[in-house]
């Protein structure tokens, strides 16, 4: 066999693995982002599909996936596919194999990542909420310039100059009522921190924790009276 001829035969099989390469990547990327959350849905059937689809992709050789997807239409149901079949079950297998695989990667980042950073980007949220606020109020109030500047009736009328007893009894009860938080079980000191501080509500609230919003409506009402008596004594 002349080199020209080889080399042409080993350029077109380089063209043909990067098709198929390329068509892996499209299909199994996005495909691996939906066995992620699937894999960590709550919903108990969805969860162990994808976990008994994950388990059957990884502990099964590919070369014997691709023999059954290029072979199992016609042995099993006599099913003519035609000579494109080839690269399509390649595509496929190669597909749903990697897909098994970039899910769990997917799953441990999003896992990996402390429950303590999403209340932190809770916490970063807050300016731009602010920021909404400021909008709503500006037309609600019929405002067509900053209601921050220092000659604007809209400005007197929305903002109060408090006096210095005002800002320093609003500091002491804000001192108190964090001290008092601290004194609390942690469930239900971070339940009512995250929804009447943070301004976040039971549903979202449940839905992170894991937990009916049943149970935390009931663990927000005992925390609030924990939290009632705790001010009480100390403030008496």
């Amino acid at each position: 066999m002349e080199f020209a001829t080889m080399m042409e035969l080993l350029l077109s099989g380089l063209a043909f693995t990067l098709q198929i390469f390329v068509t892996t990547l499209i299909g199994s990327l996005p495909l691996g982002v939906l066995v992620a959350f699937g894999r960590m849905s709550r919903f108990k059937p969805v969860a162990l599909v994808t976990r008994f689809y994950i388990s059957v992709m990884r502990g099964t050789p590919l070369m014997l996936q691709l023999m059954a997807l290029m072979f199992g239409p016609y042995y099993l149901f006599g099913l003519q596919m035609g000579n494109d079949w080839k690269y399509w079950a390649c595509s496929i297998g190669f597909i749903i194999n990697y897909a098994a695989y970039f899910g769990e990667i997917y799953r441990g980042g999003i896992q990996s990542i402390p429950r303590g950073q999403y209340e932190a980007a809770e916490v970063l949220a807050q300016a731009e909420r602010q920021e909404k606020n400021y909008i709503r109020r500006r037309y609600w109030n019929q405002a067509h310039y900053s209601l921050d500047a220092g000659d604007g009736i809209e400005n007197h009328a929305l903002f109060f100059a408090r006096s210095p007893w005002e800002v320093f009894e609003r500091e002491l009860t804000l001192r108190e009522l964090y001290a008092a938080l601290d004194k609390l079980p942690h469930s239900q000191a971070r339940r009512v921190y995250a929804h009447y501080i943070l301004g976040r509500s039971k549903a979202e609230i449940a839905r992170v924790e894991g937990v009916s919003k049943a149970t935390l409506g009931e663990s927000i009402d005992r925390g609030l009276r924990n939290l009632e008596i705790l001010l009480k004594s100390s403030l008496a």
